[in-house]
């Protein structure tokens, strides 16, 4: 999604004003334009939503930029869609030119956002409210552990047993050196997630899970199996030291430098199915991508 200055009409009102009429919002969504800094008198950003305006005034928009996205399911109040490893959720700056936003906005507008969110590498299924009262609602059911996440993760070694892991977690404390981190932690929060084995690929020394997490701390599957010494193939942060790590997130190393470093060109984390009751009717939503091919690629020069 591009950003772009679009100009608009100037009756010499108040800041919030303006934007409330040219764009047809309420008074909250006009001082949120404001507090992100989205709006410009003569080039000036306005900071104060009472300002009367006199002049040129621009406003910083999303410009939509779609390149297609899968719908795995969909209705009057949500639909689900098939997330890409390597596509951010919501652009992370004024230099991102695409995310999954520009799919949303061309597909349902402004109203619509993603109900929860994957991790850039994290591939798979991904629930997207349609508007503003299934927004509310379907957060809620996220909130209260409602909703069901199952994940397929390829981690290095073989496992033969499925097992638990009952690990609490907490940030990192020199997380904002790099990018946001997590650890166990015996003060931490609450963290369990239980793992069942599908397949053992012997010629690659690896094994497919289905990752249960029972709870919803950032980076929880990723931190647990990386504790258990079977860490997922093409993690860019667990195990890694700070250059490496650097290195990834620049995007300096080239794919088979990063399969020699991680073992794999990308993170092989799916979000394979959402389980939940909304409305009185149950919903079971599975990811339709044959991600075990993707994964079995990922590891291949």
């Amino acid at each position: 999604m591009a950003y772009i200055k679009i100009k608009l009409s100037n009756n010499e009102k108040k800041a919030f004003q303006v934007l409330m009429d040219d764009l047809k919002i309420t008074i909250n969504e006009a001082q949120k334009l404001i507090d992100k800094k989205r709006l410009f008198c003569n080039g000036e950003v306005v900071k104060e939503k009472n300002k009367i305006l006199k002049g040129l005034v621009e406003l910083i928009v999303y410009q939509n930029n779609p390149k297609g996205v899968k719908i795995v399911f969909e209705n009057e109040d949500f639909a689900v869609l098939e997330k890409e490893s390597g596509v951010l959720t919501h652009p992370n700056g004024r230099h991102c030119n695409y995310s999954l936003s520009d799919e949303i906005g061309h597909l349902w507008g402004r109203q619509a956002c993603v109900a929860h969110r994957l991790d850039k590498e994290t591939s798979g299924v991904i629930l997207v409210a349609k508007h503003k009262k299934a927004q509310i609602e379907l957060k809620a059911l996220f909130e209260k552990k409602l909703i069901q996440k199952e994940y397929l993760a390829l981690v290095k070694g073989e496992i033969k047993e499925n097992f638990r892991v009952d690990k609490a977690m907490d940030l990192v404390k020199n997380y904002d050196d790099v990018k946001t981190r997590m650890q166990i932690c015996e003060q931490g929060k609450k963290a369990i997630t239980d793992f069942e084995v599908l397949k053992y690929f012997p010629l690659f020394n690896t094994t497919l899970l289905l990752c249960k997490p029972l709870t919803g701390r950032q980076h929880q599957i990723r931190v647990h199996l990386h504790h258990k010494n079977h860490p997922i193939l093409g993690d860019p942060l667990y195990g890694l030291s700070k250059d490496q790590i650097k290195s990834i997130l620049d995007q300096t190393l080239s794919p088979n430098q990063r399969l020699e470093l991680t073992k794999a060109k990308r993170l092989c984390l799916h979000s394979y199915s959402l389980k939940f009751q909304y409305k009185g009717e149950n919903f079971n939503i599975i990811s339709k991508t044959n991600i075990k091919n993707d994964f079995i690629k990922a590891l291949k020069k």
